[in-house]
Formats: structure tokens, C-alpha cells, sequence
């Protein structure tokens, strides 16, 4: 018999071995503590990181994707020089905002993150984009409007954007497309395929893969991981959210980017060696040395 989800483990999985070559968390929500899913001894942010650090994680881009967590982003980062920042409102934010509380809301959220994003820890407008997985029909025009909002306010303070897209392959290049991209765009949590994957190359645009790409049915994600230019790959956690193989189901940490690197590795054909010092490099290019 299965366990039931109250009986299933929630505790944080064991560090896994160290990288042989420092790499950096490209997205991580260090702000989304939930003592739900850790119990009462969950490690506070400064915790988190030296663990990281342990295992050749050394630094980390910070995603606040709502006004309270892009403050908490910011403040944390001030004195972390291991911590850079994205600020945004998610898309399924956005459409939650218009729906509940009309378009001025939404509109007062754009100017909260405006004015945060103008700080230099910030190296990111994100993540924005579209979701039409968790947003009906009905929603998907406030998402494209924020999109293309954070889309201009990326070209205007000559930030990197960071994406999120799911379900939602086609529309967002059509808007990224339409509305001209800033010159680092980041496609979080890559979801497409071979094809998509060939497309982005082409563009220039940065993917970045997380732990689903250890999962047994991410054959396709695989293949269009292998076809990705050396120069354009990057790695991440999404944490405490898509944890890797063979924890899945428990809460995900910086810690475990290891397990992800790894098997990014062996779907490149290459060697955690060869490949670390590339996801680094690649990182500090896509965000801005830090």
C-alpha cells in the first residue's frame, strides 16, 4: 500500500557529494521557507546558503516574484555578496491581481517593482511571463500585459529577463518576439523540446535546467537539453519547488544542484568537470559578474 501524502517524507534529503567545480543556482526562492513542508528546524536563508556552499554552490540568483517577496529579496541581498536578485510579478500573480482587485492594483505592483528593480543587487526583471497551466482563458490577457511590461522595464535598466513559460511555448516567443527582447533573456525551468530548444539557440537566449531533468520521463527534455550551445546552458533549483531524483517529493534546496549538474552532464555527453566550469561562466555572462 502507498503512503498517504500525511506520511510522506518531508524532511530535507541529505547533501549530496561536492562538485569538483564551483556552479551557481540560477533561480532559487530562498524566501519560500514553508514550515509545512521542512518542520519546525528548517534552516533560516543564511543556512541554506553555507550549505550550499559546502557543495561547491557558491552563488545564487534570488527570484522575488511578489512585492513582499522582492522586498525580502532585495533586503537579504544587501548583505550577501553571493546573492544576486530577479524581481517581477508571476503571471499567475498578475492575473490573480486584475481578477480580485482590478487593473490599478496590478498597476501598483508594476511600480512597486520598478522602483526595486532599479537597485544594484538586482540583475533581473523575472520571473515574468505566461503560465496557462494554473491561469484560465480569462486571466491570460492580464498575463500578457505584465509580460510585455516587464519585458520594457528589462530594456530600460538594461537588465536580464528571466522567463516563465508553461503551456505557453508559442505565445511567449510571439510576445518576446513582438515586443523585442532585452539582450540576456533566460528561459527558467526550460520546458520545451528538441525543436524549441534549437529556436532559443538561435536567439541567443540562455536555458536553464532544473531538477526535472533527472526525472525518468524527461526523455524529450533530455534530447533538447543535449542539443543546447556549450555557451548558452545554465542550472538551477526552483527550490524548495521541483526537487531532483532521487528525492523527489521532498522539499528542494541550493544544496542539491549537485544531483542536477550531474545529470546534466550525462545528458551532454560530457563530465561534471567539463561541465561546471561552463554553467558558472555562463551564469555571471547571462546576469552580470558578480
Amino acid at each position: 500500500m502507498g503512503r498517504s501524502s500525511a506520511d510522506r517524507d518531508r524532511s530535507l534529503p541529505q547533501p549530496p557529494q561536492p562538485l569538483v567545480s564551483p556552479v551557481i543556482d540560477t533561480h532559487t526562492h530562498l524566501n519560500v521557507l514553508d514550515r509545512s513542508l521542512h518542520g519546525d528546524d528548517e534552516p533560516d536563508a543564511d543556512q541554506v546558503l553555507a550549505n550550499a556552499a559546502a557543495v561547491g554552490v557558491t552563488k545564487v540568483v534570488q527570484i522575488g516574484c511578489d512585492v513582499e517577496a522582492a522586498r525580502w529579496s532585495v533586503d537579504f541581498a544587501q548583505t550577501r555578496p553571493d546573492v544576486a536578485v530577479g524581481v517581477a510579478i508571476h503571471p499567475n500573480d498578475a492575473a490573480r491581481t486584475v481578477q480580485a482587485n482590478g487593473h490599478e492594483a496590478l498597476e501598483e505592483s508594476w511600480r512597486i517593482i520598478e522602483e526595486l528593480a532599479a537597485d544594484p543587487v538586482v540583475r533581473a526583471v523575472g520571473e515574468t511571463g505566461l503560465d496557462y497551466f494554473r491561469t484560465d482563458e480569462a486571466g491570460r490577457p492580464a498575463q500578457q500585459e505584465s509580460f510585455r511590461w516587464h519585458i520594457d522595464l528589462a530594456k530600460r535598466l538594461g537588465k536580464a529577463l528571466v522567463i516563465h513559460d508553461r503551456d505557453s511555448h508559442d505565445d511567449v516567443i510571439s510576445v518576446l518576439e513582438s515586443e523585442g527582447p532585452p539582450s540576456s533573456v533566460i528561459f527558467h525551468c526550460f520546458s520545451g523540446d528538441a525543436q524549441m530548444a534549437r529556436y532559443c539557440a538561435d536567439q541567443g537566449w540562455f536555458m536553464s535546467f532544473a531538477g526535472v531533468i533527472t526525472f525518468p520521463s524527461a526523455t524529450d527534455l533530455r534530447a533538447a537539453l543535449a542539443l543546447v550551445p556549450d555557451e548558452l546552458v545554465l542550472v538551477e533549483t526552483d527550490a524548495p519547488y521541483l526537487t531532483p531524483a532521487p528525492f523527489r517529493g521532498r522539499p528542494n534546496a541550493t544544496y542539491l544542484t549537485p544531483l542536477t549538474v550531474r545529470a546534466m552532464a550525462e545528458a551532454r555527453g560530457t563530465t561534471e568537470a567539463e561541465l561546471a566550469p561552463l554553467l558558472f561562466a555562463n551564469a555571471q555572462r547571462a546576469f552580470g559578474a558578480w
